[in-house]
């Protein structure tokens, strides 16, 4: 019979490389950005916010907070790095007012991350009393992280159009909330569990409203349906954060 500790690894295996799927997906985007030399409409706030989402995870899942989640820290780290080179790229082709505002963004995120590491390891000397303060706060910055989502949820219902919701990444985020709520019940972890069930929630409204509206869909022009996805998959990164962070 496979104990717990090694269906908790493998339930964590499979949510590392669903979340790096959801990490990857901004890809196209950037891709874009590449061939057009310039960010034009895009925006760097959804990259922004997984940065510091990942950033708590990452502290999160360290040995003098939370022992045993060394899944929880290589995904994250993971998302981490690709999120910061997909904003050297924003960086690099943004104009002057726009690299002043990510650069600005970047330290106060580092400075935030530093109070909080601050905060734990003085004011805190055990893993249960850490891992609640710092979980919360991963928590509260999750939470904040679904507001894009339902706007694209939101424009859906409201078009009666799911071409601003790709198939994909609705069921990659649904099928990421899965694997990380099993993986927190395994081992009980309260605030993964809290973080990747909004996300399991999020997902499976976004599956039904693909059912719902899909076949009411108009069939545009496919350059232009491709940048529509690419503009949603900017907003709907927002979940990917979790998964990321928190995966979640």
């Amino acid at each position: 019979m496979v104990s717990a500790t090694v269906a908790r690894n493998i339930a964590g295996i499979f949510g590392n490389v669903i979340s790096l799927f959801l990490f990857l997906s901004p890809i196209p985007t950037f891709i874009t950005i590449y061939k057009m030399k310039k960010v034009e409409e895009y925006k760097a706030d959804p990259y922004l916010a997984t940065v510091l989402n990942c950033a708590l995870w990452v502290f999160y899942g360290l040995p003098i907070v939370h022992p045993d989640s060394l899944l929880v820290i290589t995904i994250n780290a993971t998302g981490l790095a690709i999120e910061l080179f997909y904003l050297s790229i924003f960086f690099y082709f943004s104009p002057t007012s726009r690299k002043v505002k990510v650069g600005l963004w970047l330290v106060g995120e580092m400075v935030f991350v530093g109070i909080v590491a601050t905060c734990t390891l003085l004011l805190f000397h055990t893993h249960n009393k850490r891992s609640s303060f710092v979980g919360i706060i991963c928590v509260i910055f999750v939470s904040l992280m679904y507001i894009a989502p339902l706007t694209i949820m939101s424009k859906v219902i409201k078009t009666k159009s799911v071409r601003y919701m790709p198939f994909s990444l609705s069921l990659a985020n649904f099928l990421n909330g899965i694997i990380w709520v099993i993986y927190a019940l395994i081992k009980f972890d309260l605030f993964i569990l809290i973080g990747n069930g909004l996300g399991t929630v999020s997902g499976a409204v976004q599956l039904i409203l693909y059912a719902c509206y899909y076949k009411t869909t108009p069939k545009d022009d496919e350059e232009e349906d491709n940048l529509s996805k690419a503009n949603s998959q900017l907003q709907l990164s927002g979940n990917q954060g979790q998964a990321k962070g928190v995966p979640a």
